[in-house]
């Protein structure tokens, strides 16, 4: 089974950097979406596409999927670019 194992980012419209540190690991989807003939829904049997577990760091996320035999892809956090500029510059 394939999962992906990635850094929470901070959200854009936060200012603090709570639960940041955190990784997260994702099972990826291995069957597709199909449509319920009643409701017009999409869905599939795929429960574990429903679960994310959350590690305190990448260390201990990768032991838990080495011991479970998943297969993981680390996605890394891109980098953070600060915009720095004065109150002045709004009116140049």
């Amino acid at each position: 089974m394939h999962a992906r194992l990635y850094q929470r980012p901070k959200h854009a419209l936060q200012s603090g950097h709570a639960r940041t540190g955190d990784w997260l690991l994702e099972f990826e989807r291995d069957d597709r979406l199909r449509a319920d003939p009643l409701t017009g829904w999409a869905g599939s049997g795929f429960t574990a596409g429903q679960i994310q577990l959350r590690f305190p760091d990448q260390q201990s996320a990768l032991a838990y999927a080495e011991r479970n035999g998943l297969v993981v892809d680390i996605v890394p956090l891109g980098p953070r670019v600060l915009k720095l500029q004065a109150y002045s510059d709004n009116f140049r």
